[in-house]
């Protein structure tokens, strides 16, 4: 029912404790008790760190239940996690982690026709709804962590969604539970008829009812009268007043009482779920506001019409979507002129005629309103959807922001009745402007609970201005009768404020219900109940001392080495020239831990997660190594130490995080850095010099092909190589061919000619050179002269990538060198060059402009260009037309390489095979292949290789009709397609050059 992983055994779990050694002995999943496992949970994403004892990933239920019965006889504290995402510090402490996402993620059981499913706790939102789709129903808490988050976190904070005016929150969707108490006692809580109540819980259900007996008076004068408020425990659980908390029979329901809980009184084994019907339409009326105060106040208008959603975008929002070329367009389709500000009115029901109907209400409220025209209506399904994707990047687009100063989350999910909503972010905009920053808002109009992060630097003075904010704005909520926490519970940073919230009286049962199901104070302890103070610095991922080690980068990380100015957002002091400080520290702290690299959807990132659902091979969980090693936490060798190294081992340098992170995480870049730190402290292996020096041999070896050829065809020397290499049996060893660009010389400039450079890289001149004949003749059928990348009596220019990959950052350089001289002559009278490779043409307009050449590696970047991006270039300029005919095959089917995905350039692909008449063109939705420039061929990553491939690639490509055309840029997709699936894949430029009209 989900993608299960691979196992891939921990490299280092130390760790000698009598804990860590019963865990290890006595359970089957993975035990993790290094430093550097223990920092990957020490975050979650907020703004504290608090080293964990130690984690366990338990393999099934029954290693749940063995893992907790031996944290319990060695009086461990236990804290369960799911995605981590929890942006409070729930998920933090000092305690035995038990992370429930890589196995107990299964459905348990589903009825149809009641309309239920039983998870594990570990399921994915996106991954539930995706199964249950094809039976018209789904779970409608509509987080917008959907892709990463699970449901047992999703219980755990009563998490809520951008619909819950329609569908409430979790609190109203949780059927029953099952759960374990920390004195090993199960049972399932569920409606009271339906408990069966052993004396333990029969003792709790007796308790609880008491409590809120004696607090009816309290509940009733402080429990805010809100949707959204999550704060504490659902202590109103048994209140006849409050029908949320009773099922159809109108019996209270001792699952609420775990749910918002943050896993503080039991562990949830498996929960049982509510289902709502799929709607079939849905229309969006999206209105736009001349001031921010106006949306704001029409919020209370527009939900009389029963929207099942309304969410905001501000004006900051709007701007930052307007500068993303992804999003401007989408956005535009929005506008109504220059609003400050947009409101997002979702209607969905069966009946579309009637939905249209509230559309036309929508514009009329607007124009009593004395707002008329100010409605966009959005019916088409996918501009719907293009937009709610724009709502939903808004926190990653802001949190992208460079700099110490950050975008912090502790008032963020403050609700006030809708009323009151305008006044209310009025004048807490007043209270940032007092305190020298400023916060975006977004979210949640329907319900009165927008998000807003103020600036803050919380490495020297933003805790001060933290606690300044949260006590103006507790004031203000309790003013409005609010709720303080509105969405994502209360953790570290609103743990204390619960008190606040309800008073002493509700505050004490509070810690009677917290003694009554762990008397121990076992589960995730001092949250809820007894929390430290919001502010103190110990429990801050950048704790006092906290700093970098002194590093010496090999790239360029003054971008990121910026300072800002919290008022007004904008940079002050950037950084220039290469970074020699904390540039690339801060790259890494761009990362906030936000989990969107957990997602297993469209997209690149993050191919070796995928396989293993590892937190140490996922984007985050390496950041996060990182950024523990630059600061010294993982020892003194920083970079260069065994903890890097073995995180970054599957990192197969796809640069699908440089795109598909919110926040730009280019992980393929830091492991440039920690390559070259890492050789130059130990050293490189004979296999990393073979492979790196590859363009400075590949000449000889051109014209020793046969010989080399021995290689392959005599086996017991093929294996004896292999061996003495590292490398895997299962793979042939590369066929050198006579090198193309030896058989070519750059043509005569003429001034009135159109002209191209054919940027011809190793392996396409010297393994493939068909590939480069075939992009010759396309060039030249559509009439331009074709210049090469090669110098009489020299050796053919060189991207570097080779190099890079080995962590030889010098050579790579002089490559980088010797190109830009040898090509500036053709940059300044506007050539372009012309790449066929992928991972070597991009490298010119990426990694290029890292070493420090300036403005001429700018002006080689601009006029760089992947073959396909060059003819679509032209031909919207009016300069290209090529006569094509149809092909045999009638269909072809593309695999993009990582890199033309991370740059946007696999549409290019499409358009130019669009150009072959009858062609039908599909894009294969796949993550990396696998081969990863030499990954796949390294013995002991050929396992990993091949469960990439296995993802989606290989499986498209078996079930795909015969006859289908396979095309693959990239020189590695082509070799692991070939490996995987026995079939051929080839480049786009001999698909067209197929397709020529012969003359």
């Amino acid at each position: 029912m989900t993608t299960k992983a691979i196992h891939f055994a921990p490299t280092h779990a130390r760790g000698t404790s009598p804990l860590a050694k019963r865990l290890r002995k006595e359970l089957r999943g993975d035990v993790l008790f290094g430093n550097a496992d223990r920092g990957r949970y020490a975050t979650d994403a907020s703004i504290y760190q608090i080293m964990p004892i130690g984690v366990v990933v338990p393999r099934d239920q029954a290693d749940l239940l063995l893992c907790l019965d031996i944290a319990r006889s060695e009086n461990a504290p236990v804290l369960a996690r799911g995605g981590g995402t929890s942006q409070c510090g729930q998920t933090v402490g000092e305690a035995l982690v038990i992370d429930s996402s890589k196995w107990l993620n299964n459905i348990v059981d589903f009825d149809p026709e009641k309309r239920t499913v039983t998870v594990e706790p570990g399921m994915v939102l996106d991954h539930l709804n995706a199964w249950l789709k094809p039976h018209g129903v789904w779970f409608p808490v509509d987080v917008s962590t959907a892709a990463q988050c699970t449901i047992g976190g999703m219980a755990g904070n009563n998490s809520c969604g951008s619909r819950s005016i329609e569908y409430g929150n979790m609190v109203h969707n949780v059927l029953a539970i099952d759960a374990v108490l920390a004195d090993g006692t199960q049972g399932r809580f569920e409606t009271l008829p339906n408990m069966v109540q052993t004396a333990r819980l029969q003792n709790i259900v007796q308790r609880l009812q008491r409590i809120a007996t004696r607090e009816q008076q309290e509940i009733i004068e402080r429990v805010p009268k809100v949707l959204r408020r999550v704060g504490g425990y659902n202590i109103d659980l048994f209140d006849c007043q409050n029908p949320r908390n009773y099922t159809d029979d109108g019996s209270a329901n001792l699952a609420h009482i775990l749910v918002g809980s943050e896993g503080t009184l039991a562990f949830s084994r498996q929960l049982t779920l509510k289902l709502a019907p799929l709607p079939k339409h849905k229309v969006l009326g999206v209105i736009n506001f001349p001031t921010f105060y106006k949306g704001m106040d029409a919020a209370q208008h527009i939900v009389k019409l029963n929207p099942t959603a309304v969410e905001l975008v501000d004006r900051t929002m709007i701007d930052l979507s307007l500068n993303n070329p992804a999003f401007r367009p989408v956005i535009e389709k929005a506008l109504v002129g220059s609003p400050q500000a947009i409101l997002l009115v979702e209607f969905a029901g069966d009946d579309k005629a009637a939905l249209l109907e509230k559309l036309a209400a929508l514009a009329d409220l607007m124009s009593d309103l004395s707002l008329p025209g100010s409605v966009v209506n959005m019916v088409d399904a996918n501009e719907q959807k293009s937009l709610w994707d724009v709502r939903k990047a808004g926190l990653n687009i802001m949190m992208s922001m460079k700099g110490d100063g950050k975008p912090v989350s502790f008032i963020e999910d403050c609700a006030v009745p809708l009323v009151h909503l305008a006044e209310y972010t009025d004048r807490l905009t007043e209270v940032f402007h007092k305190y020298h920053t400023e916060g975006t808002w977004y979210a949640h109009a329907s319900v009165g609970t927008l998000h807003v992060r103020p600036i803050l630097d919380m490495r020297r003075d933003g805790a001060a201005s933290m606690r300044k904010i949260a006590e103006e704005a507790s004031a203000l909520v309790r003013e409005y009768k609010g709720a303080y926490s509105g969405e994502h519970g209360d953790g570290l940073c609103r743990g204390e404020w619960v008190a606040w919230q309800y008073g002493p009286h509700i505050n004490h049962a509070f810690s009677e219900i917290k003694n009554l199901f762990d008397p121990d104070n076992r589960f995730n302890p001092d949250k809820i109940v007894r929390p430290p103070k919001m502010d103190d610095k110990s429990n801050f991922r950048f704790a006092p001392g906290y700093q970098e080690l002194p590093v010496k980068t090999q790239m360029d990380w003054s971008a990121w080495d910026v300072t800002r100015d919290p008022a007004s957002g904008l940079e002050t002091a950037p950084g220039t020239g290469n970074d020699r400080t904390g540039g690339l520290a801060k790259a890494v702290e761009m990362c906030n831990n936000n989990g969107h690299c957990r997602k297993f959807d469209a997209g690149t990132m993050c191919p070796s997660y995928r396989i293993t659902k590892d937190e140490k091979h996922l984007t985050r969980g390496r950041a996060n190594t990182l950024r523990l090693a630059l600061s010294g936490q993982l020892g003194a060798e920083g970079l260069a130490s065994q903890d890097v190294k073995d995180t970054l081992d599957l990192c197969v340098s796809c640069k699908g995080c440089k795109r598909d992170c919110p926040t730009g995480v280019d992980m393929a870049k830091m492991k440039i850095e920690a390559r070259a730190a890492w050789v130059n402290k130990h050293g490189s292996t004979l296999r990393e010099k073979m492979i790196a020096f590859m363009p400075r041999y590949a000449p000889l070896a051109s014209t020793i092909g046969g010989l080399l050829a021995m290689g392959n065809d005599i086996p017991v020397l093929s294996n004896w190589l292999k061996n003495r290499l590292g490398l895997a049996q299962q793979r042939a060893f590369p066929r050198f061919q006579r090198s193309f660009l030896s058989r070519r010389k750059n043509a005569q400039h003429t001034a009135t000619g159109k002209e191209v450079l054919l940027f011809v890289d190793t392996f396409n001149n010297y393994m493939e050179p068909e590939n480069a004949a075939a992009a010759q003749a396309v060039l030249e059928a559509a009439g331009y002269t074709v210049h090469f990348n090669v110098q009489a009596g020299e050796r053919p220019l060189c991207c570097g990538r080779t190099y890079l990959s080995a962590g030889m950052v010098e050579q790579a350089k002089q490559e980088a060198r010797r190109t830009l001289d040898a090509l500036k002559p053709f940059v300044e009278r506007g050539v372009a060059i012309v790449g066929l490779e992928p991972s070597c043409l991009l490298s010119l307009r990426d990694e290029f402009l890292d070493y420090g050449y300036g403005e001429e590696a700018r002006k080689l970047a601009d006029r760089a260009y992947l073959f396909e991006e060059f003819l679509v270039h032209e031909h919207a300029a009016g300069r290209l037309a090529l006569d094509l005919k149809p092909l045999a095959s009638p269909k072809a089917m593309v695999h993009g390489h990582c890199h033309q995905k991370a740059f946007d350039a696999v549409h290019p692909v499409q358009t130019v095979l669009k150009w072959i008449p009858q062609l039908d063109v599909a894009v294969i939705e796949s993550s990396c292949c696998g081969m990863a420039g030499s990954f796949g061929y390294e013995a002991e990553h050929y396992a990993a290789s091949q469960a990439m491939g296995e993802l989606s690639l290989f499986p498209a490509i078996r079930q795909a009709e015969s006859g289908t055309i396979f095309v693959a840029d990239g020189t590695s997709c082509r070799h692991q397609i070939a490996d995987g699936t026995q079939e051929s894949a080839i480049h786009v430029a001999r698909v067209l050059a197929a397709a020529l009209q012969e003359d």
